[in-house]
């Protein structure tokens, strides 16, 4: 079934300058990438380090991404944060610029109700002009939200989506069966080793980190997919497994984030700056990094 949301959608990592400013150059370079392998981009997501850039340097590069799309490409726009009218105001700041769809996980801060959870995702869709997409992400926001309640909120005319990057089998494929005849509603899978087996059981798109350091393997597996050639896109799959494994395993979330930049720093796309609090690895690990990348037969 053909979707307006759908496809393999990038979670782009965030471009700074040394001065932690927005590297808009960088941007258009990385957004290039995927736009030749046929993939589109989220921007400011939890690989765009958005909880830390502050909402000026994050329209500057939201800007800059949305400058550089190209046809048929798709932006969405993370959002993240625990002040819900700050919140409100970006997402109106982002659909000014024309953005596809805005992506946001819960507020973070305290624990929520079911009912809470609603009320926010209902005053996000009532106030912000563009689509909204809910983000289930529990390693960061230490919350679930309800399969139930994303069913009930399915239906609100400008919710378009789930990105549930939950590692929770059995509720993914409860998920994908429950929304994968819903012309109005997508599901993406944001568990990248699940990316192929996701979308041969009906997930709409797939949202891999991985994709900033080997686009043309998403682009290739996507194809696969779409041909119906399952056996070459778990082939695929299982390439870009090996390249997650590089800068993921053995590192927390945020020192993954700076091994992932040191790789695209090989690659020319951009620098190695993380915002605050996070920090970049030293020359010594970083060669470490990168020799493991190039050991790998891609």
């Amino acid at each position: 079934m053909k979707k307006h949301f759908q496809g393999v959608v990038v979670p782009m990592a965030s471009p700074f300058t040394p001065d932690c400013k927005a590297d808009t150059a960088a941007v258009g370079r990385i957004i290039a990438a995927f736009a030749r392998n046929g993939l589109h981009a989220l921007v400011l997501g939890t690989t765009g380090e958005s909880a830390s850039v502050g909402a000026d340097e994050a329209f500057r590069m939201m800007e800059a991404a949305v400058a550089a799309r190209q046809n048929g490409q798709q932006i969405y726009a993370g959002l993240v944060g625990n002040d819900v009218a700050a919140l409100v105001a970006l997402g109106k700041r982002y659909a000014s610029l024309g953005v596809d769809a805005v992506v946001s996980t819960l507020p973070a801060y305290y624990a929520l109700t079911p009912d809470q959870m609603k009320r926010f995702y209902m005053t996000l869709a009532d106030s912000i002009p563009a689509p909204v997409m809910m983000y289930n992400i529990k390693a960061t926001t230490q919350m679930s939200i309800p399969l139930e309640l994303v069913e009930e909120l399915s239906h609100h005319p400008n919710i378009a989506g789930l990105k549930d990057s939950e590692r929770d089998e059995d509720k993914q494929n409860r998920s994908i069966e429950l929304f994968r005849d819903r012309e109005d509603f997508s599901f993406f899978c944001g568990w990248g080793a699940r990316g192929a087996r996701s979308l041969q059981l009906g997930a709409d798109g797939i949202v891999p980190s991985t994709g900033n350091v080997v686009p043309e393997l998403y682009g290739a597996l996507y194809r696969a997919f779409l041909r119906g050639d399952d056996a070459e896109a778990e082939r695929l799959q299982a390439l870009t497994d090996q390249v997650g494994a590089v800068y993921q395993k053995g590192r927390t979330l945020g020192q993954s984030l700076a091994a992932l930049k040191v790789l695209m720093q090989e690659l020319g796309l951009c620098g190695t700056t993380m915002m605050p609090p996070l920090s970049e690895y030293g020359p010594e690990e970083s060669r470490q990094i990168i020799s493991n990348f190039k050991a790998l037969s891609l």
